[in-house]
């Protein structure tokens, strides 16, 4: 099969790359690589070119010079873009945090700012690949990832699914704290309930051979602060949802905490990579050989992946990162996963066989939002595409929270598509992180000015 990424010249292609020579099924032998900028795209791809020294077979790369090459002829289309770069970010960040509301790339005023950016070079990659590439199952990466995928799902339908891989490692982190083998989660063992929209959902059942597991967990302080969102969100808390959030509600639930620490902070998370990825790619750049461009790259991913979210660690007591979240990678392992249940090939590891927690359209899974609605859920997925697994029903504060953030990503799409500021303005000042429309008017006028 042939895989084209789309920002193939992005930080964490190596990852993938990673994983496409670690598995023992060969679900790719080609990758295509398409970036609109040249310079980045030749450093990952000395990267890439150390990562294959060795391997008895690796899988062929090759890079693009437009976007029409790179899907022509595909069968799978990673989407990982960021448009306006790093630079972007900052700008999505600082401006709402001059206006003392959080500023974050795929959560409140920052979230809906790159999403406006963003879906407008969505939607146009979306009628390229249906022109193009028809058949190909389109991953989406790109970020904020329900909203995009539910723009791009407007013109491909259920041929476009959005990923993420913080679903699958708070299942996969709470299974070793509830003291479950590791292996019974590959096995396919362990059973879950998980919905919600992208980074906004919850983990309220974990059953192993059909055994409950989560009131157990949620009931033992210990094992909950064994594991990052055990210790993000506090066990008194937990105990009180009965059920465990993706850890981007912390940005919700201790919203205060949380933007107080960001506003103490000396740089925002997006100018740190701003400062950090532009150094690797100018010292990448100016390096002789994959073997130094690798090792460089290997260096700054370790740091990135120990600074995550480090403004969460710091509003709940401060703590560093376990050594198992250390390695990278997650959303890779789902990505593979999900390309060989759609292939239908056998012996799909990393997971619970083809059950896997992906961004589709709604149909029935959440009974108050529309079908076409994206959701974040529990799927099982063949050759014909993945389908939502029913669900318990949610609970009130979960249900509002979703609607009221289906609400704001549903008007981001409409304003970036129609350019209509009453829709940008709905959108913004709706967001549950921003607390007056007047603010919300503000940030997008300063948005527009500086953008």
């Amino acid at each position: 099969m042939r895989l084209t990424i789309l920002g193939g010249g992005g930080f964490r292609v190596p990852l993938v790359y990673r994983a496409l020579l670690d598995d023992p099924a060969r679900a790719v032998d080609e990758l295509t690589l398409y970036d609109t900028d040249p310079r980045r795209l030749a450093v990952i791809g000395d990267v890439l070119a150390r990562q294959a020294q060795g391997h008895p077979a690796p899988v062929r790369v090759r890079r693009a010079a437009s976007l029409d090459e790179a899907l022509t002829g595909a069968d799978f289309v990673f989407s990982a873009i960021r448009v306006g770069g790093t630079a972007g970010r900052v700008r999505d960040e600082r401006i709402p945090l001059a206006e003392g509301v959080l500023g974050q790339e795929t959560v409140g005023a920052g979230g809906v700012l790159y999403g406006l950016r963003t879906i407008p070079v969505a939607l146009r990659i979306a009628e390229r690949v249906a022109e193009l590439a028809p058949r190909a199952w389109v991953i989406n990466f790109t970020n904020p990832a329900g909203m995009v995928t539910e723009a791009m799902a407007e013109v491909l339908g259920e041929r476009v699914i959005g990923i993420c891989d913080s679903p699958v490692g708070l299942v996969r982190r709470a299974v070793r704290a509830a003291g479950a083998h590791g292996g019974a989660f590959a096995a396919g063992r362990v059973t879950y309930d998980y919905v919600g929209l992208n980074h906004l959902g919850w983990l309220r059942s974990l059953a192993l051979d059909g055994r409950e597991l989560l009131p157990g967990l949620l009931a033992d302080p210990a094992a909950l602060g064994s594991f990052e969102e055990g210790r993000l969100f506090g066990a008194e808390w937990l105990a009180a949802l009965g059920a465990l959030p993706n850890e981007y509600l912390h940005y919700y639930y201790f919203r205060r905490e949380t933007l107080a620490s960001v506003r103490a902070a000396d740089e925002t998370r997006g100018e740190f990579l701003d400062g950090q990825q532009g150094g690797f790619f100018a010292r990448a750049a100016e390096a002789s050989g994959p073997e130094k461009a690798y090792a460089l790259w290997e260096s700054t991913r370790r740091e990135r992946e120990e600074t995550y979210m480090a403004e969460s660690r710091e509003a709940s007591g401060g703590w560093q990162r376990d050594a198992c979240d250390l390695e990278g990678g997650g959303y890779d392992r789902v990505a593979l996963a999900l390309m060989r249940a759609l292939s239908h090939s056998a012996n799909n590891a990393d997971g619970a066989g083809s059950r896997l927690i992906l961004n589709v359209r709604n149909g029935t899974t959440v009974p108050e939002l529309a079908p076409d609605a994206i959701v974040e859920t529990v799927c099982e997925v063949g050759a014909d595409g993945p389908v939502p697994l029913p669900c318990a029903p949610l609970r009130a504060d979960q249900l509002g929270l979703m609607l009221q953030l289906k609400a704001v990503e549903r008007a981001t799409v409409e304003a970036a598509v129609r350019k209509d500021r009453q829709a940008a303005l709905r959108a913004m000042a709706l967001h549950p992180l921003v607390d007056s429309p007047a603010v919300a008017a503000r940030i997008l006028e300063r948005a527009a000015t500086e953008g």
